[in-house]
């Protein structure tokens, strides 16, 4: 699968940075992989950080999403994302719920056809991955640390947006930055689980000396599994970025434990005219 051009950065003093995907931006659709710049969150969840939770003021965070809505183009109540558990469960959104109650809600995969949906995960090593219709303009986003993947949650996904936009959906997709092969290491159990979840079987397991523990290429899975679904290889978008090793763009747990922030990631339903 080729990988495009590099994703976009946007300028971190025009607000929350982000990355965006190519792919996406040229079919209309407004969305974002907030990098953990341009946020108000004091140290250790500097700056752009989306969880009172982790121990965060609740009050940065509020100001985190409104900066991020911005940056989307829609109002922050209408960022939607759940609590996630690394399974397969989806939510879908109209638009008229409340975000703070929906939050309570247990699940991996958001997703609506509701023009001015924001549809959003969070993470601190686990993949973000967005589908889009370009027929209807539905859109979804999914969690994928390796447990979702193991469960093959962005097929899921893939198959809940097909039900939502109905006959003749046509996908893309865009996988975000998380944790890369180049720091995954997991236990001989873990990688097996993840060599016989999808096509690519034991191409995404790096395996070095004698004794070293092997690392895992989530990406490479996780294109798989998308071509599984019925995306082909034009249709799947690289954001590229190691989460684990670039602290000055991304919060990662692996590295940072308990109290590491977390990463919004959120894509809007309804496509923008293009040209």
């Amino acid at each position: 699968m080729t990988t495009r051009k590099t994703a976009k950065m946007h300028d971190a003093a025009e607000g929350a940075e982000a990355l965006t995907s190519p792919l996406l931006a040229a079919s209309g659709f407004s969305h974002a992989f907030f990098t953990r710049r341009g946020g108000v969150s004091a140290p250790p969840w500097d700056t752009l950080s989306f969880a009172a939770s982790v121990g965060d003021d609740p009050a940065a965070v509020r100001e985190n999403l409104e900066r991020a809505a911005r940056r989307l183009g829609i109002p922050a109540a209408r960022i939607y994302f759940l609590s996630q558990v690394h399974g397969v469960a989806s939510r879908a959104l109209q638009g008229d719920e409340d975000r703070d109650a929906v939050v309570h809600e247990v699940g991996d995969i958001t997703l609506s056809g509701t023009p001015g949906v924001g549809c959003a995960v969070r993470s601190a090593d686990c993949a973000p991955v967005f589908l889009a219709d370009r027929r209807s303009g539905a859109v979804a986003a999914a969690h994928s640390g390796w447990r979702g993947t193991v469960l093959r949650v962005v097929v899921e996904a893939a198959r809940a947006l097909r039900s939502l936009a109905g006959p003749g959906a046509e996908l893309i997709a865009a996988i975000g930055p998380h944790i890369e092969a180049c720091c995954f290491e997991v236990g001989d159990d873990v990688a097996a689980e993840l060599s016989a979840c999808s096509g690519a079987g034991e191409a995404a397991v790096l395996r070095g000396a004698p004794g070293a523990r092997p690392r895992v290429d989530l990406r490479r899975i996780l294109k798989a599994q998308l071509a599984e679904a019925g995306l082909d290889a034009a249709s799947v978008d690289d954001v590229r970025g190691c989460t684990a090793c670039d602290p000055a763009r991304f919060f990662s747990y692996r590295r940072d434990g308990q109290r590491s922030g977390r990463l919004l990631s959120a894509i809007v339903a309804g496509r923008t005219a293009i040209g």
